[in-house]
This record gives C-alpha cells, structure tokens and sequence, in this order.
C-alpha cells in the first residue's frame, strides 16, 4: 500500500537531481489583507492539498495564478516566495492576470465551453473566438515562467487540468529537454462531442506535447484515443495505449485520483469532531430520526436538482417518512459570475422553498424536510457532518472522480451510514458496494433512497467494510506515487541536442 513516506522517500530518491515545476491555475497559498495585517492561507481546494506534500518533499517549484489580493506584495523581484511561510520548502512562482484574461481564459474558454463540453449534462458550451484567443495568450504567459524556472536543467514539468491544454506543446517546441505530464481532472468525452469544438485539432496538438497525459478513468482515456483518431493525423497504438504525432509519443494512462484516507479517518476520530457534531445539531436543530446529506459545489453537474426532485417524490410516495427525515445540503458557490450558475443557485432555492412549503402544511411541528445552506466550510465542519448522516448522495450527472464519496466513507470509522453514489461519477467505478443510481431516474432515485433507510445494519457495515478498504488502499499517495513512477520511466534529451526559447510570435 502506498504511504506518504513511500511517497515522500520516492521523491526525494529519484527526484532529487531533477528540477520538478507544477503549473495549476489555482495558487497553493494566497496572500491577502486581514485589516491592516497579511495573512497566508490555503484556500479551498482539494486539489493543492493533495499536491502540497509532493512539493514539499522535492523542494521544487510550483506556478500558479496570483489572486490574493496581497499576493504581489508579497513576492520578490522574480515573482516568486517561498512557502508556506512557517515552514518554507518550496517556490511559488505567481503569474498575473488581467480582468481580460481571467475572463477571457478562465471564465470563458475553460468553463464556458471546455467545461460543459466535457461534461455530458445538456447544458449547451459558448464558443467565442475572443475567448480561444485569450486562452491562448494565458497559456503562453505560463509557459514563459514555466521556461523562465526551468532554464537550461532537465526538469520533470506536471500540468494540472483543462485550464492549459496547450501549454505542453508550447513548451516542447521551446525546450526539448523537459519531460512533461498533464492530468486532465474532468471526463474526456466521445468524438461525436468534441467534433463541434472549433479550434479541436490546435486543443489535441497542444495536449500531444505531453509525455504522458493522464485522467480518471480507462474510459476516458479511450475516448481520447478516439477523439485523436477521428480528428488528426497520428499514430494510435490502442494496444499500448500511446498516440505518436509528427514521430514523438503521448502516453495516455488511467490515474484515479484519490484522498488521504488516514488523515480524514483520524479526523473523523478527533473529539473535536464530536464537538462539531453537537455544533451542526444545535445550530440546525437536527432533531430527526433520519439525517440525510449532500456536500458540492454549486454546478449543474452535481444533479442537486435532480435529488431534491427525487426527495420530495420519495417524500410523497414513503409518507412514513415524514418528519422523520431531514436532508440538508450543502452548496458552495461557485463561479457566479456565469450565468449559468447565478441561475442553477435561483433554481435550488425556489425548489428548497417550495418542497418545504408543500410539507409545512402537513407536519404537526416546524418540520422542514430540506435545510439549504449555501457556504464553504472547512473540511473538519464537514467531517463532522458525515458523522451525523445516516446517507449521503453524491448525485453527479457526469463527474471525473468526485472525492466527496471517498471523504463520506473515510469519515466513517464506525462502519455505519450507507452512500447513494451516481453511476456517473468516475467513484462509482471504485465503490460498488454503494447504492449505484441514475440520478436522470427519479423512480430509481426514489427506490435508492428507500433501500438507504431500509438496509440493515448488518448490511451497511458490511459494505461501508468494502468501500473504507476500497479507499485506504487506492488513495492519494498512490495516485501522485502511480504518476511518479511513470514520469521516471521517460528520458531526457542529450544536453547538446536542446535548445531553449522563451519567445513566442506576437508576443
């Protein structure tokens, strides 16, 4: 089983001659005012938690967008400072971004079109030119600080996410002697889909420039295989699972991501966390005989709709269950200046009002059957909360991963609660012993929801059992320790074959 020191002994090992760069669009550490004081945080991403004990271990460099508002401050001449700050052992080297950008890149090109393109839920992406160019431009500002770190030194460069799919090809053509990986967070659709995506050949070009290219699941990577194959000119060896453009190789490689499994069972183990949950119950007032809960950002690949849909049927068609179940939802905003997610946030909250309206008249006592609460909490509030619950639904209508699964089942020491977990998210593939269901089916979301409450206890141990090993075995320092190994695997180019540029056309 990989463990953190395994991992950490690997990196420092076979890392330690080697500069190791990683590139995110969100920063490890932002810098920002707190009255006339600065203070440093890390900011609400699972994703900086998971890489955070990698940079620590190979001292290397990380280049991320700079968005707190003291950030610039903060930094030295080179845009770089090290963190985190009571214990420095490695570089944040911020790039910046204007409003243009930021809009144009991130909240146009990357979630307006690649976000709902990837992810299947009938929410139609906006294609702007002015926003390909823009993320275009974005993509060349990070590889200048990405060529600027690396120099002339053999560097291992790991991209994260859909925010820079052609920044693996920028820097390949400038400096041959990098060995890059990117993993793709989101679902890689079918080519059908991709084929309305207008710049698809440059966005494919862009992510063959990687040495290794990874995502969730064996299926999306054979989705990419077939998107290439339909859409350019290039070798595939599915047999092998690599794609070979203009004579250089992409290895494409499933990675399911995970979580720390023994850092959120000690957690859940903490007596602070029996304090938190009598604090959700008082503050609540959590008096049911049944909690239910959903944890997720406020996006419409959640399907939050479609299982509070499915809660007020079950409501109508298990009337015994009446005031007796409360479900509460968590719902942390996200992006809202899309208007698509102003609009989702409008949506939930008309139906919250009008499923605890339509039973208000019918309960004996201040019964409402859904709590709403819109607001990020920290990670030990929510540990807590899957404490209390006795099920909780992760409802995806299309999801890469979804580690709120994994965290309910991490959470769960007592072998207890049971997880109505959607056939599409990328988990589903790994807990099979939860309740599996089609979040479009309401009936069947109903029928979930009563084999939840009805199961035995005997029953819930047994799989809650399966799922916690399932979880402990692949967790996050097996993922980051998977993707190591396979970069090791890759050698760098001769010195005297290299040549570096950190000029780009235009610019």
């Amino acid at each position: 089983m990989w463990t953190k020191e395994g991992l950490l002994e690997l990196i420092e090992t076979r890392l330690r001659d080697h500069k190791f760069i990683l590139v995110s669009n969100r920063e490890p550490y932002v810098h920002r005012y707190s009255g006339h004081q600065i203070e440093c945080v890390q900011p609400a991403s699972g994703l900086a938690v998971a890489l955070d004990p990698i940079m620590r271990a190979c001292g290397g460099t990380w280049i991320a967008h700079g968005s707190g508002d003291a950030d610039r401050i903060t930094v030295d001449n080179n845009d770089r400072v090290l963190v985190p700050p009571h214990d420095p052992r490695f570089t944040l080297r911020r790039v910046w971004l204007n409003r243009r950008q930021e809009e144009g890149y991130y909240y146009g090109l990357a979630n307006q079109a690649l976000w709902p393109l990837c992810h299947i839920v009938f929410t139609r992406p906006t294609f702007r030119p002015e926003d390909w160019q823009t993320y275009r431009e974005v993509n060349q500002i990070f590889a200048r600080a990405v060529l600027e770190e690396a120099g002339d030194s053999p560097t291992f460069v790991f991209i994260q996410d859909f925010h820079f799919a052609l920044l693996p090809r920028m820097l390949k053509e400038r400096n041959a002697n990098l060995i890059i990986a990117q993993f793709w967070h989101i679902p890689w659709p079918n080519p059908e889909v991709l084929r309305g995506f207008p710049w698809k050949e440059e966005l494919l070009d862009g992510m063959l420039g990687n040495d290794l290219l990874g995502f969730h699941l064996r299926f999306h990577c054979q989705n990419f295989l077939d998107t290439v194959d339909r859409s350019m000119e290039a070798k595939v060896d599915r047999e092998r699972q690599d794609i070979i453009r203009a004579g250089k190789p992409t290895s494409v490689r499933p990675f399911p991501i995970s979580i720390d499994f023994e850092e959120h069972n000690a957690m859940a183990q903490a007596e602070t966390t029996e304090q938190e949950m009598e604090r959700w119950r008082r503050a609540l007032g959590l008096h049911a005989d049944i909690v239910g809960i959903g944890i997720d950002r406020l996006d419409y690949t959640k399907g939050i709709c479609e299982r509070l849909r499915a809660l007020d049927r079950f409501l109508t068609t298990y009337p015994q269950y009446q005031e007796r179940l409360v479900f509460v939802q968590v719902g942390v905003p996200s992006r809202s200046r899309i208007p698509e997610y102003k609009s989702l946030e409008k949506e939930i909250e008309k139906l919250v009002n009008r499923i605890n309206k339509k039973y208000r008249k019918w309960s004996s006592r201040s019964w409402r059957p859904i709590i709403f609460i819109k607001k990020h909490f920290p990670q030990h509030r929510l540990t807590a909360l899957h404490r209390l619950a006795h099920f909780c639904v992760v409802s995806s209508l299309h999801d890469g991963m979804n580690l709120v699964a994994k965290e309910y089942v991490a959470s769960r020491f007592d072998e207890d609660g049971v997880l109505i977990l959607s056939d599409f998210a990328g988990s589903s593939r790994e807990l099979t012993d939860a309740i599996v269901v089609n979040p479009f089916s309401e009936e069947e979301f109903v029928e979930a929801i009563r084999q939840a409450l009805e199961m035995s206890l005997d029953e819930r141990k047994k799989r809650m059992r399966k799922m916690r090993a399932v979880v402990a075995e692949n967790n996050i320092y097996r993922w980051a320790g998977k993707i190591v190994s396979t970069l090791l695997k890759f050698e760098f180019t001769a010195p005297e074959e290299t040549h570096v540029s950190v000029s780009f056309s235009g610019s």
